[in-house]
């Protein structure tokens, strides 16, 4: 993979570029943005870049080094990822139990999801984590000399999910880098990163994919016609990934949305009606047995649809995407019952539930408590 392969970004390309061409390459870099932005290809063509840098360009050791980057073979460019336990790694589980796993995931697509990663290894109801046991493996393999004799480029996939042991044992790593030495630390949420490693890295912060770039890789891609190409983009919010799940039609989005109309149904009908707190209880207690990964992509979900109504409400009509598949559900008619008096209170629940859930607090509680929260929310006046 390298630069042309990767979708839109052509200041961050450019600017990757000159660093290798000047010969002034940052040892650890942090790239933040969604990741259906283009982190990992990003990261990887960056790699591609570096590691054949000491070749001339269009010689057969060059593009040897650049085959092997491509099919993610390469001994000098290592990987690490979010994993747990499972009948390959019974305890102490590292990203080089799942290596072969890893290199199909990414070659398929590299724009994919943590939860998509965590899917394909059939681990969706456990919490990806990076332990201290990886960063023991990451010390190994960067304290020994490039197979190749140049640079050693070690790319950490949702950096976000390192815990304290292993963060604070990848920070002297960060301190004091081996020589030629590339760390890239890849994420959607720089801020559980702490702020030791954050401030030692060059940051490089990931805009939104655009509509028309979107629409142009999925016309290319997947030979997709303009005019369906450029729908997908439109309602994608930036994420090509996004866009490849919408045209598959294999998203969690119909899932999603079939619990969340018939979440904010219930919660509509709960107040004063004894039957409808029992049907909302019996839905906290079916979300409740999801796994974590799940549930956190389900409030993202919810605290989307729920701004979409708000514009809705505000007739801010050009800025709408949210097309439910539910014929029954009209974003029009529930568009009213979110408003200023209340969206701060609904996305405030929303998010305090998921920083919970990501804390492994009792799902039940927690599902059963956002429940009864949206039932006072929901029936909250615009104007008090």
């Amino acid at each position: 993979m390298d630069f042309s392969e990767v979708i839109g970004h052509k200041h961050i390309k450019s600017h990757l570029v000159k660093t290798v061409e000047n010969g002034r390459i940052p040892h650890a870099q942090l790239f933040s943005g969604v990741n259906g932005s283009g982190l990992l290809p990003m990261a990887i063509a960056y790699a591609s870049e570096v590691l054949s840098s000491q070749y001339e360009k269009g010689s057969a050791e060059y593009i040897s080094c650049r085959n092997k980057v491509s099919k993610l073979m390469h001994p000098d460019l290592h990987f690490v990822y979010p994993v747990n336990t499972s009948d390959i790694a019974k305890k102490n589980a590292i990203s080089d139990n799942y290596a072969e796993g890893w290199r199909n995931f990414v070659l398929n697509n590299p724009y994919a999801s943590l939860f998509e990663w965590l899917q394909s290894l059939g681990l969706e109801k456990k919490q990806g984590n990076i332990s201290k046991y990886e960063a023991e493996n990451i010390s190994k393999k960067l304290s020994l000399k490039a197979f190749e004799g140049g640079y050693k480029v070690m790319i950490i996939w949702m950096a976000d999910n390192m815990n304290s042991e292993c963060a604070n044992k990848i920070l002297k790593l960060v301190e004091e880098p081996s020589e030629k030495t590339l760390l890239l630390l890849l994420t959607e949420r720089e801020e559980q990163i702490i702020s030791t490693i954050r401030s030692r890295c060059q940051k490089l912060t990931f805009p939104l994919l655009s509509e028309t770039d979107i629409a142009a890789a999925l016309t290319t891609n997947l030979k997709i016609k303009e005019q369906l190409a450029a729908q997908l983009a439109r309602r994608a919010r930036g994420d090509y990934n996004k866009a490849l799940q919408l045209q598959e039609e294999t998203g969690e989005d119909e899932i999603f949305e079939k619990w969340f109309i018939s979440w904010v149904r219930t919660a509509f009908r709960a107040k004063g009606n004894k039957g409808a707190i029992n049907n909302l209880l019996d839905w906290s207690d079916e979300l409740a047995s999801q796994g974590r990964e799940t549930q956190k992509k389900f409030f993202n979900y919810c605290i989307e649809v729920f701004r979409q109504a708000l514009l809705k409400n505000y007739s801010a009509d050009p800025l709408l995407f949210f097309e439910a598949k539910d014929a029954t559900f009209s974003l029009p008619k529930f568009a009213p019952f979110v408003h200023q008096n209340n969206i701060f209170g609904i996305i405030s629940a929303l998010e305090d539930a998921s920083y919970h859930i990501e804390r492994n607090g009792n799902a039940k509680i927690i599902f059963t408590d956002l429940s009864i929260k949206l039932t006072r929310l929901i029936h909250q006046p615009e104007f008090a």
